[in-house]
Order: structure tokens, then C-alpha cells, then sequence
């Protein structure tokens, strides 16, 4: 009998993090990213304790040269508890605190939320025409809110930044409306889908490493059935999930790079037939299969990831949030020896297979406009942001975590473990970045794609009406 038990704790415990594609596919920085509101794009999650790799301090902000002086209000979801073992949430919480420590003369009041509750939260004050001085803005809500003038336009002070030179410019796409800049892409730039899988059961089910084909995984399943273990734990119950760390990556080996770059310049179509064969395709796995776990529409993603720690199931597919979080909890534990990482299989009827996985940043710092009103505290909030994803938070998370910011940073990898070694290779060097799909586009597009999704996978609703049904919420985005 499986015990699958998760900890109250763990249950709920939001997630946190990026997304947005900064790979050689991304558009250029310059161009007009549609984006808009809602949905989680990526996550980083709190994760057990575990000290940082190389125990290196992130460089103290410089102090003194702030002519503003009183408070700034700042909203952001790097709670404590997720910033145990999590290297995004670590470096942002450290660089917040050593900024405060150079600045007596500001008060940060800080408005710390989960990441579901921010998402709410944040849309609220949005509408409300309240939004915090300082926040994480989701790509997708660039454009809209920006139209709105709630945000402020940062363009100048991004080009003029002291640290311009070492930013990757890629990263500011989900950020970028009318070819202006609307947020300092903040976190860590990782992976929304990787296949996370225990090497030893697989060997146990004749396999030497995860499958490259999902004909494979089925085999596999008929094995893992019959030991009475879930073949690959999956959790959508946020419905972004399917989203974000499955769809996402899957239906670039159907569409290939061109059909999500014309969905983002406002052309696509999501009644493109190879789209919803990929919808297809992921239908016949979740619904038509064995492989996956039979209430993965009712647990959290944080859920699931519990099932493969447990030996519940011999693989999870998430984020890179996820790999840090197993990474911590199996701290001292045999299997995270024999945790590996993968990317999703070949489907057998998609013709544009590559090795993708979907990585960037999705979250940005960006500034109320109504900041602006005060040019001291402006210039305040700006030299905030530039900390908070500058070179010493880049440094921060490269030297402790092996991860990437806005801000190049080399990574000296000797430091490190086999598993972060691993994870940094898999992430940045031997597979294919894609985009991530809910980092571009309004949100009302994707909430209608995530939740008919999630009848599609229970057998509710087919492939083609989510497709028609997703293709008219994007007209009206459009305003067509």
C-alpha cells in the first residue's frame, strides 16, 4: 500500500520563481513581447535546509549616497521557508537584507506572501491602482499593466545601468513593451521541465537511463505497475503545471521554435494542427496510460515531487525549484546519488524533436509609477532593483548554488557536488532552451487553455475544442 504521505507543512508551501526563455530562440530584446496577467509561469519552492555549497557571501550594497530618506514598500513571495535550500529565494532575501543594512535612513516594508497568494494579491492591488513601490512583476502582465501606466518605464535607467554591460539582454523579452523596459529580470534563470528520475529503479526496470521515447515509458510502466509505484509523479491541481512544465516544452517537439515566436508577435494560432496534436499527445499520456499517477489533477506539484522522494514513483517531471528542493530533502540519502536528470521523450508523431527544456526568468523588479512622483525615492527604488539582480546577487547564487541571474557570472563547478553538476549541465550546457509559454501573452489566454486542459487530460473535452476555445480567448486578446 503506498503511503504517499506529505507533510502539512510541505502541502502548503507555495511555489516560487521564473520563466521566459533566454536561449538562442528568444527574441531579440528589442522586440514587443505581449504579456499580461495571471498564472504562474515557473516556480521556486521552499526547500529542506542545507547550507550553500560554497558558503560565499553576496558583495555589501553601498551605502550613503541616497538623498531619500522614509519608506519604501516592497511585495515579493521569497518567504523564509522557501529560501531554505532554494538558491533564488536565498540570494534575494540576503541581497535584500544587505541593502536595508546600507540604507539606515530607509525602512523596507516588506509585504511577503506565498506564491499563489501573490499572484492574487498582486492583481488586486493592480486593479485597485495600488501597487507596492517596489514588486515582482510576471511577464505576462507587462503589457497590460503598462498600458495601464501603473508601472514605470525603465528603459533609460536599465541601458545607463552601472551593470549594463554584464546583463543578458535576452532576459528583458517577457519584460519589454513597446519596445521599452518595464522590470529588472530578478531570480535565478532555470529550467520549467526536467524529468527527475532514480537511475537505480530504472536499471531495476531494465532500463540504464530515463527513455528517450514515451513507447519506452509505457513498457517501463507495465513494470513499475506491477511493484505497485507510480512511473512518473505529476501534480496540476494549480492547473498551471500542465502548462508550464509539461505543454510547454512538449509542443516544441510538434511546433518547433516558429509557431510560439508567431503566437507572441500576435500571428499565431492555437488551431495550428501540429498544436493540438501535441495537445493530443498529452492527452493519451495523462488519460490513455498508466504512466502517471491517477490524482495528479488533485495534488499540488509539491505533492508529487513528495511521491518520488517517498519511492512512491520512480521519476517526477517540474522545475528547477523542484531539483533544489529533492536536492536538500535527500541531503545525506543514497538516492540522491542515484537522482538524474532528463528531458521530456520523443513523442512518436512529432517531426521537430529536439532536446528542448524551457528556461529564463519570468519574474522581474519593477516600480509603481506613482514612485516616480518623488524623485529621490525613485532614484531609491531604482538602486534597489539594480542590487536585487545585480553582480552581487549573480555572484551570491553562482558560487553557492551553480545559477544564473540577469547578470553574468562564471560558475566554477569543482565546488560542487555530482548533483549540482549535473542539474548545471542539464539546465545551461547539453539540452535546447525553448520558451516558456505563460511567460508572453495575456494571462485570460492562459486561464482558459489551463483549465480546459485540465478537463482535457480527465477525458472531458478534446484536444481540438481547447485549442478553438484557447484561439478565440487570444483574439480577443488581440482585439480582433
Amino acid at each position: 500500500m503506498k503511503k504517499k504521505a506529505v507533510s502539512i507543512l510541505l502541502a502548503t508551501a507555495m511555489v516560487v520563481t521564473l520563466a521566459g526563455c533566454g536561449g538562442s530562440d528568444a527574441p531579440a530584446a528589442d522586440a514587443e513581447a505581449p504579456a499580461a496577467e495571471e498564472a504562474p509561469a515557473a516556480a521556486e519552492t521552499p526547500a529542506a535546509e542545507e547550507a550553500p555549497a560554497a558558503d560565499a557571501e553576496a558583495p555589501a550594497a553601498e551605502g550613503g549616497d541616497l538623498a531619500y530618506s522614509g519608506e519604501i514598500s516592497i511585495m515579493h513571495f521569497s518567504t523564509s521557508e522557501e529560501s531554505e535550500g532554494n538558491g533564488g529565494s536565498d540570494g534575494f532575501r540576503t541581497c535584500l537584507a544587505n541593502w536595508q543594512d546600507a540604507h539606515g535612513n530607509i525602512t523596507l516594508a516588506e509585504e511577503v506572501l506565498a506564491n499563489d497568494d501573490y499572484k492574487t494579491q498582486i492583481a488586486t492591488r493592480a486593479a485597485a491602482d495600488d501597487l507596492p513601490d517596489v514588486f515582482l512583476l510576471q511577464g505576462m502582465n507587462t503589457i497590460s499593466w503598462s498600458d495601464q501606466g501603473l508601472v514605470y518605464d525603465l528603459t533609460d535607467t536599465i541601458k545607463n545601468s552601472p551593470y549594463a554591460d554584464q546583463y543578458t539582454m535576452d532576459y528583458l523579452v517577457p519584460f519589454t513593451a513597446g519596445g521599452k523596459y518595464y522590470a529588472y529580470p530578478a531570480l535565478t534563470g532555470g529550467t520549467c521541465t526536467v524529468v527527475i528520475y532514480d537511475e537505480a529503479m530504472w536499471k531495476e526496470a531494465g532500463f540504464d537511463a530515463f527513455p528517450t521515447t514515451w513507447a519506452d515509458v509505457e513498457k517501463a510502466a507495465e513494470y513499475f505497475s506491477g511493484q505497485g509505484i507510480d512511473t512518473i509523479a505529476f501534480g496540476n491541481s494549480g492547473q498551471w503545471q500542465l502548462n508550464s512544465c509539461f505543454v510547454s516544452c512538449l509542443g516544441y517537439q510538434y511546433t518547433g521554435t516558429q509557431w510560439f515566436s508567431d503566437i507572441i508577435a500576435g500571428t499565431g494560432n492555437f488551431e495550428d494542427p501540429n498544436f493540438v496534436a501535441a495537445l493530443t499527445e498529452t492527452q493519451r499520456l495523462f488519460h490513455d496510460t498508466n504512466i502517471f499517477n491517477k490524482d495528479f489533477n488533485a495534488v499540488s506539484n509539491e505533492d508529487a515531487r513528495e511521491y518520488y522522494i517517498s519511492g512512491d514513483a520512480a521519476a517526477f517531471i517540474g522545475g528547477n525549484w523542484d531539483a533544489s528542493y529533492i536536492q536538500a530533502t535527500l541531503e545525506g540519502d543514497p538516492k540522491k546519488d542515484t537522482t538524474k536528470f532528463a528531458v521530456l521523450p520523443q513523442a512518436a508523431d512529432a517531426t521537430k524533436y529536439e532536446k528542448f527544456q524551457n528556461i529564463g526568468l519570468g519574474y522581474g523588479m519593477a516600480i509603481s509609477a506613482k514612485a516616480a512622483q518623488d524623485p529621490d525615492k525613485l532614484a531609491a527604488c531604482i538602486d534597489l532593483c539594480q542590487y536585487l539582480t545585480g553582480p552581487a546577487f549573480s555572484e551570491y547564487v553562482g558560487a553557492n548554488y551553480a545559477l544564473a541571474g540577469f547578470c553574468s557570472s562564471d560558475v566554477d563547478l569543482s565546488a560542487f557536488d555530482q548533483y549540482t553538476q549535473d542539474f548545471y549541465n542539464f539546465s545551461y550546457v547539453d539540452n535546447k532552451g525553448c520558451e516558456i509559454y505563460d511567460s508572453y501573452v495575456d494571462g485570460s489566454v492562459w486561464s482558459v487553455l489551463n483549465t480546459e486542459m485540465q478537463e482535457m487530460v480527465n477525458g472531458d473535452k478534446d484536444p481540438a475544442t481547447v485549442a478553438a476555445d484557447t484561439q478565440a480567448a487570444y483574439k480577443t486578446y488581440l482585439g480582433q
